[in-house]
């Protein structure tokens, strides 16, 4: 007889299909909205599957700053998808994991028996981050609209001062935490020093990932890609943030831009301010067998850490532990692990803790290190310093692509992760399954 607290067994949840847009390096506004970016990489995803859409149950999808006229962002492209207008459809924010948590939050949703089928992804077009007014220009305007009389706004024009009109750049308060006062380049340069990570190390990690990327472009390997067709007729097929031509030398010429003049960290070793689009299908055994459905893998379990905000960089290290204790394995069972490039320093620090005894034994209660990841396993086509980082779209493209690995390369398991602003880690557990579930 069950128990009556007895919880139902969750069921499996797979990824049966994905798409991403290229990732377009920030120069200016982008030529597209997020909400743009984010149909682009679902149309062609929509299109090719065998069932209609209003089989899709819902639409979850991640995103950090849209735009004003992109409220709950995910119910404007579920509509302007086609999707029916009984299909709900929300949006979540958890800083550089959003396209995570929406993988999350649909994986939660098929595993409770809510959903069948969810499409969820993330996007970012961080290029229309928009300029705000501060708060002394606000309460300037409150005056202003509450002033009638001419001789009052006179008055009121003659207390403008130029800090009134000095704009608030929206991204880059946003990547500073409010808690401990640093941006996200300043922890990754206490990471440096914490870990005793060299300038010159950052900079052959940063070109390796370019390497990489230009490997994987000139070979094809990056078919999630779709196109997108720009109003003026202008075809973009690849990621533009590739550095092909870059070396050492073009390296160190750059200063740090975190911790003047003695830094490390630099706009070459840091993952680039870039715009696009990552969407996945998430199905249930029952809809796969339904619909006949191949299968990219299934999503094992997903975990989330949280640390010193400080320190926000070794959220990969926290988080990734935790999965591994979870399902009591090692390092070596797992083929191919993805880590989000935010910084060299960052992925080299969870590289350096978890080849600390130290480190292992008292922040993530091991009883010895668990061993750097080999080179040959780790990101590799490229990360986010040679891909780009659309902060709401970053967690989605690497659940996304570790899958594509997998399969490249008829690997079994894979990991995927990243660190958090704020102070937290999330990590993917995903297994290639051959095709069905």
């Amino acid at each position: 007889m069950k128990r009556a607290n007895s919880q139902p067994k969750a069921r499996p949840v797979y990824v049966v299909d994905g798409s991403r847009t290229p990732f377009l390096k920030a120069q200016g506004p982008g030529p597209l909205a997020a909400a743009d970016l984010a149909v682009a990489a679902a149309r062609s995803l929509l299109i090719r599957q065998p069932f209609e859409a209003e089989q899709i149950n819902e639409v979850v999808l991640g995103c950090v700053m849209p735009g004003p006229d992109e409220a709950n962002i995910a119910r404007v492209v579920g509509l302007r998808l086609g999707l029916p207008q009984q299909t709900p459809a929300w949006t979540v924010q958890r800083n550089c994991a959003s396209g995570l948590q929406a993988v999350d939050s649909a994986y939660q949703s098929i595993a409770s028996g809510r959903s069948e089928l969810v499409l969820a992804g993330g996007v970012e077009a961080m290029s229309r981050a928009p300029l705000l007014l501060s708060v002394l220009m606000s309460h300037w305007f409150y005056h202003w609209s509450r002033t009638r009389s001419f001789g009052a706004r006179v008055q009121l024009l003659a207390e403008l001062r130029p800090a009134h009109l000095q704009p608030v750049i929206a991204l880059l308060r946003g990547l500073t935490d409010p808690v401990v006062g640093l941006s996200m380049g300043q922890t990754a340069e206490l990471l440096a020093h914490r870990f005793g990570i060299e300038r010159e190390q950052m900079d052959e990690y940063a070109l390796e990932s370019h390497r990489r990327l230009g490997e994987a472009q000139d070979g094809r390997w990056l078919d999630e890609i779709e196109p997108l067709y720009l109003s003026d007729g202008t075809i973009l097929k690849d990621d533009n943030g590739l550095r092909r031509d870059s070396d050492m030398a073009a390296m160190a010429w750059l200063r740090p831009v975190f911790d003047r003049p003695v830094g490390h960290v630099t706009a070459g070793n840091s993952a680039q301010v870039s715009d696009g689009a990552a969407m996945l299908l998430l199905a249930s055994a029952d809809a796969v067998d339904r619909y006949g459905l191949k299968v990219l893998g299934r999503i094992t379990d997903l975990v989330w850490s949280g640390l010193d905000p400080a320190e926000m960089g070794l959220g990969p290290a926290y988080a990734m532990s935790t999965l591994l204790k979870r399902h009591h394995m090692r390092p070596d069972q797992v083929d191919f692990w993805e880590i989000n490039e935010a910084f060299a320093a960052q992925v080299l620090a969870c590289q350096s803790a978890w080849n600390s005894d130290s480190f292992c034994q008292h922040e993530l209660g091991r009883e010895k290190s668990l061993g750097a990841i080999p080179e040959q396993q780790l990101n590799v086509d490229g990360g986010a310093i040679a891909i780009g980082h659309p902060v709401g779209a970053s967690g989605a493209r690497l659940v996304l692509h570790l899958l594509k690995v997998l399969e490249r390369e008829e690997a079994h398991r894979g990991i995927a992760s990243l660190c958090i602003g704020g102070g937290q880690g999330g990590a993917v557990m995903l297994e290639r399954t051959g095709g069905g579930a």
